[in-house]
């Protein structure tokens, strides 16, 4: 069977063909930059064959960003069986981070969210779910001030690995986590002085 008969007797698989080409060029020149005839052009379809599976260009959008949300989604669930395995800690924490710096497509993909979200108020639910669930693992263990602050700061992480050629080194990420984690030490000057007052 060619592919041009697959492809008419697979709706679906066409609709996710163009929705795969619109997630892709999301990524790659902005949401704002998406046109059906880009989508077309990138999914090998017809023209006509983006406007028939998705009447207006805001409907493909959605389509894409929900695709890029799945694999979020996706990212999450794999989080957070690691979490459980690596513990809530400044080490098990930034071995992750870390670990996801070398999935340029994922920071691609979250970049594009994030970055639809801040036009459109519809994404932000699908943008908030990283830091969301970041702020879940971590305040049962660590408090929610200090998880959100840990959230806070890794998605900093993630967006610096977007502008630098070399992502931030695990042991630095490990000191900051550490810095917002784990309770400060009074210096042994400090009591002394408080002591004395």
């Amino acid at each position: 069977m060619s592919e041009g008969t697959r492809r008419r007797r697979d709706p679906e698989a066409r609709r996710l063909e163009i929705v795969t080409a619109a997630a892709e060029l999301i990524i790659e020149i902005g949401v704002d930059a998406l046109t059906h005839r880009k989508v077309a052009a990138r999914a090998g379809v017809p023209l006509g064959a983006t406007t028939q599976y998705f009447a207006t260009l805001d409907d493909l959008r959605e389509a894409a960003i929900g695709a890029l949300a799945a694999e979020i989604e996706a990212r999450i669930d794999e989080t957070r069986r690691a979490v459980r395995v690596e513990g809530v800690t400044p080490e098990g924490l930034a071995r992750l981070v870390h670990q996801g710096l070398a999935d340029a497509r994922a920071i691609q993909a979250d970049r594009a969210v994030v970055t639809a979200a801040v036009h459109d108020p519809r994404v932000r639910a699908f943008a908030r779910q990283w830091s969301d669930e970041v702020v879940g693992f971590i305040a049962p263990v660590h408090g929610p001030d200090r998880a959100r602050a840990a959230a806070v700061f890794i998605d900093g992480v993630l967006w610096h690995a977007q502008i630098h050629d070399e992502p931030l080194d695990e042991e630095l990420i490990r000191d900051a986590l550490a810095g917002i984690l784990l309770p400060r030490q009074a210096s042994p000057s400090a009591s002394t002085a408080a002591a004395s007052a």
